[in-house]
């Protein structure tokens, strides 16, 4: 039955894999987009390969399309064949150092390819929920222009009107996005005017650092996986910039396959969501090498260049005050010693 059918893309990433898994087990028949173009983006390092055969092994029945979302008649053709239940829109170009090296490439997957999919969603399945991974990154570098204060290891919001993190009616104009938060905010906005105009039901989700034992970690994305990793092969860390007290949320995959099961269950049309740790998962990159330090027993190498990324936040957690309140039954179930765990372990065995 097509009310039946979920359709993810991304599904070999970190956040598509397990959105599949969570839905295969709430009795769905999933099927996934995914050509492995992370590996072409990143190299060898980022090749989801070994994911997507886990989940052919996990999931009977696991349909892979490989298709470049790109592709718009491609993408058209499967909706059209499919008419899921729902789309989870996770596949995107995820770094902002690489997209401005690779503009059009950036641009071309993050901002048409979700256009490809909301219209092929607006013509074959427009009740279905649409639920779009955005990310932190559409609000520019404005939260720099929050006043701070410095801790021994971290920076931290000295405004108390963000002593709980960056709500969504944080503003995302006049500011450095770089060109990848520039193509996701104009995703974004995409994904909000087909709720709006079309009254589809649809949600931006704007992560904060989605992590978990499944990422394909490097150096350009994924930053808790790829210093997990750099500490168990003990190959020093880049940090860029800020002392390294630089601080990020830090959200389990779990955690976020949950709250996509929640909207689902209830959609809201045109609705976003800062969707991460919050206050209670958020770290330093300082305070990360210590809690994997103390995990893995390994001294955490690294090396400091004292030039920020372009667009980098000093600070970021979200403020998860709106997405409690739509949808209460919603909760954090994994501490961020309990995810890093998680990663060493995964680490281990993928590296042995």
């Amino acid at each position: 039955m097509s009310s039946k059918r979920i359709l993810v893309t991304g599904s070999s990433g970190l956040i598509g894999s397990e959105i599949c898994l969570f839905f295969h087990q709430q009795g769905f028949a999933l099927h996934g987009i995914d050509n492995n173009q992370r590996a072409v983006f990143f190299g060898p390092q980022g090749d989801t390969t070994w994911n997507r055969d886990r989940l052919l092994g996990l999931i009977p029945g696991f349909t892979l399309h490989a298709i470049d979302i790109r592709d718009r008649d491609a993408v058209l053709r499967c909706v059209s064949d499919l008419r899921p239940a729902a789309i989870v829109h996770t596949a995107a170009q995820p770094s902002h150092d690489l997209a401005a090296t690779i503009p059009f490439d950036d641009f071309d997957t993050n901002a048409n390819g979700t256009l490809n999919l909301l219209e092929a969603a607006r013509r074959f399945c427009p009740d279905s929920p649409f639920i779009h991974f955005s990310t932190n990154k559409v609000y520019g570098d404005r939260p720099n222009t929050i006043a701070l204060k410095e801790l021994n290891t971290r920076w931290d919001f000295a405004d108390p009107d963000f002593s709980q993190g960056i709500s969504e009616s944080f503003s995302i104009d006049q500011s450095t996005h770089s060109l990848f938060g520039a193509s996701k905010l104009a995703a974004d906005i995409l994904v909000q005017e087909y709720g709006r105009y079309f009254g589809m039901p649809t949600c931006c989700l704007r992560g904060g650092c989605l992590t978990g034992p499944n990422h394909s970690g490097v150096q350009l994305h994924g930053f808790l996986s790829y210093l997990v990793r750099c500490n168990l092969e003990q190959r020093p860390y880049t940090v860029f910039g800020y002392k390294g007290k630089q601080v990020r949320d830090n959200i389990h995959s779990t955690d976020v396959a949950r709250f996509v099961w929640e909207f689902f269950k209830a959609p809201r049309p045109a609705e976003v969501y800062n969707l991460g740790g919050g206050k209670e998962n958020a770290c330093s990159i300082l305070e990360a090498f210590q809690i994997v330090e103390k995990l893995s027993g390994q001294p955490q190498l690294f090396t400091y260049s004292d030039s920020a990324r372009a667009g980098d936040h000093i600070c970021y957690y979200s403020n998860l005050a709106k997405i409690r309140n739509h949808y209460p039954h919603w909760e954090l179930q994994f501490s961020l010693e309990r995810s890093l765990q998680e990663m060493v372990e995964s680490w281990r065995t993928r590296l042995a």
